[in-house]
């Protein structure tokens, strides 16, 4: 079905074809036809002290909002993430805001964390049937100064602790000015140290402990992805999302909209996300897990992440492009490696 709805879909603005779209697997969610197609076999894995069906999840930022929980967990997805959220709605980026290459299978966006706020996406939450694992993934409005980013960061995850499995913390979009710099020395450390503690609090509060994900860059050098690890390890957090998309364009430097302002996904970022992976997976040597993001267009993709040392992989950009059936092949394929 996707097939025959793609060239349809990338004759609109990407925008508007992904709006389309989240709207459609919305729908289907609600009526429960997105489990008609041949899903995925189970597969499951223990990470973060949660069981995911299969590895294979959605990652963030296709479902800001949480407006299609129940369509997106039909279609065979192992965990769904949702977000990034901020603690008041905004609007993002003027548009045009999102841009194909459909050369090089890439995206480039500069969308700006536009949501409605927490409180839209808790109600959502509330509303749907879904009962597997749930990710969402928080971040800090843009009029927020980066030297308060710690007072939205805490106010997201008191909003949203007892809604989620686990919770993502955002600090490497590149399309929030000063953002990234809260991956870094003092200012990591400082972050990590008031969610750790406002984490410890929370559980007592709740009576569960929600695990929380710390999700990073591409663009980083060896040694400040061990520096980076080394933190996020010693403050006690629970996983690392690694990664981001990259303010690179290694491999789509000739291409039209290459020069657009914006993060970069999809297969061009492959080879750096698996990098990330391999060094973070060499420094934390499996007493931290990984999560892999980043350039899984195929199975063989997903296996590669697997294989360079994550436990669970997400799909974005490789969603749009593959569809579907691209869930189904991962998981086949991490299947395949592990026998």
């Amino acid at each position: 079905m996707y097939d025959a709805l793609r060239p349809l879909l990338f004759k609109m603005s990407p925008e508007g074809s992904h709006d389309l779209a989240l709207d459609l697997i919305g729908a289907a969610g609600r009526l429960g036809l997105t489990g008609l197609g041949r899903r995925p076999g189970r597969l499951p894995v223990q990470v973060m002290g949660l069981e995911f069906p299969n590895p294979v999840g959605l990652a963030a930022g296709l479902d800001k909002n949480g407006a299609a929980i129940d369509g997106f967990a039909g279609l065979g997805f192992g965990f769904v993430e949702i977000g990034t959220v901020t603690p008041r709605p905004q609007p993002g980026n003027p548009k045009p805001r999102l841009f194909r290459l459909e050369q090089a299978d890439a995206i480039i966006n500069r969308m700006g964390f536009n949501n409605a706020g927490v409180d839209a996406l808790i109600d959502r939450v509330k509303a749907a049937r879904f009962q597997g694992v749930l990710g969402i993934n928080i971040g800090k409005n843009a009029s927020t100064p980066v030297e308060r980013a710690v007072d939205d960061y805490l106010i997201g995850l008191d909003r949203v602790y007892a809604h989620a499995s686990y919770i993502t913390v955002n600090v490497s979009s590149p399309n929030t000015p000063g953002l990234r710099s809260l991956q870094f020395g003092d200012a990591l450390k400082s972050l990590l140290e008031a969610l750790r503690q406002r984490q410890e609090d929370l559980a007592v509060q709740h009576g569960r402990r929600v695990p929380i994900a710390i999700k990073i860059a591409p663009d980083m050098t060896d040694e400040e992805i061990v520096l980076t690890a080394q933190a996020i390890r010693d403050a006690g957090m629970d996983a690392i999302i690694a990664t981001n998309t990259t303010l690179g364009r290694e491999g789509v430097e000739n291409l039209p909209y290459a020069a657009e302002a914006g993060g970069l996904s999809g297969a061009p970022v492959r080879e750096k996300s698996t990098h990330v992976v391999r060094v973070l997976a060499g420094e934390l040597g499996g007493r931290l897990p990984i999560i892999a993001a980043g350039g899984i267009l195929s199975g063989e993709d997903a296996a590669e992440k697997i294989a360079a040392g994550a436990s669970l992989v997400q799909l974005y950009s490789g969603f749009i492009y593959r569809g579907p059936a691209l869930i189904r092949e991962a998981v086949d394929a991490i299947a395949a490696a592990r026998r």
